[in-house]
């Protein structure tokens, strides 16, 4: 295998809020090429200057948040002429935006859940009306839930919007949608099985998602056949309408009476113990080794 990759850097920890996360993901991919026999190597962003990703011939990126997941890496790789794994420089600029993912998703007629941008100026009283209660408060440009904010009492909205602002400047509320949250992991031209998620917690927050172990998933998720088909082909459209290639996520939620509604991308998904993507592989019969071998073969350049 080193012979087909030459020598690879193993992109993680870089400077966002998401670092400690990208961390144990780089570190599992890295373990996971070597134990194939790739040459594979720690590289921090953080900590290493960019030129020396000459010395490489592909990397695997394994960033979260920021400069990792927005396009910046993907177009200094670009420039540089390195393949890397993941979606290209347009498709991680759209994904890490929320709310341009939502319009682009809009406009080629997938369901999302309905929203409203706010500012300092907003009418919280009337947002709050118009979406009902519980809603989300979300910066549009972070990850792994990161300054996500529930509200479930009237008269709240400003302040978490407030909290919010803490992570971001383009701010987000967004219906919420109870009747469950899912996921469907995106490999090449495939939509893996899709899991199930039931957090012990109100949500799926950044505790649930990497600190706790009593978070429950299901996978294959408890959907019928025909409609676990329609959400696949429904998510593999979403993955394609922001440009995206090589892997990702797609998040949906499913309210009360069985409607799905698309989330979010993510462009860089997390490879941790608890990880969703490596999850699904498994029940197609790809170990996590084989998961990043195969997201490897798949780098590019352009």
């Amino acid at each position: 295998m080193e012979q087909d990759f030459g020598k690879v850097a193993v992109l993680m920890g870089g400077a966002s809020g998401e670092r400690e996360v990208s961390l144990i993901s780089g570190n599992g991919v890295l373990a996971a090429l070597k134990s194939q026999g790739v040459d594979a190597h720690a590289f921090d962003p953080a900590s290493e200057p960019l030129d020396a990703l000459r010395a490489f011939q592909r990397v695997f990126i394994a960033l979260h948040g920021g400069y990792g997941e927005n396009g910046a890496i993907q177009g200094a790789l670009e420039i540089m002429g390195i393949p890397y794994t993941g979606p290209g420089v347009m498709a991680s600029g759209i994904g890490m935006d929320k709310f341009r993912t939502k319009l682009l998703w809009q406009a080629v007629g997938l369901p999302v859940p309905e929203y409203a941008m706010l500012d300092d100026d907003s009418k919280f009283d009337a947002v709050e009306e118009r979406l009902g209660l519980p809603l989300f408060v979300k910066p549009s440009r972070e990850g792994s839930s990161i300054g996500v904010f529930m509200v479930t009492e009237r008269g709240k909205l400003k302040s978490a919007y407030e909290s919010a602002r803490q992570h971001g400047d383009l701010i987000m509320a967004e219906k919420g949608v109870m009747g469950g949250e899912y996921t469907v992991a995106i490999l090449g031209d495939e939509a893996l099985p899709i899991v199930k998620i039931e957090p012990a917690t109100a949500f799926y927050d950044y505790e649930a998602k990497y600190l706790r172990d009593d978070t429950r998933y299901i996978c294959p998720a408890d959907l019928p056949p025909e409609k676990a088909a329609a959400i696949q082909a429904g998510a593999k459209k979403a993955f394609d309408a922001v440009g995206a290639t090589g892997w990702g996520r797609v998040d949906f939620l499913m309210d009360e009476a069985g409607r799905h509604y698309f989330l979010e991308i993510n462009t860089s998904p997390g490879m941790t113990s608890h990880s969703l993507v490596p999850m699904s592989a498994r029940q197609t019969g790809l170990s996590f080794e084989a998961l990043c071998m195969k997201i490897l073969a798949g780098a590019r350049c352009g």
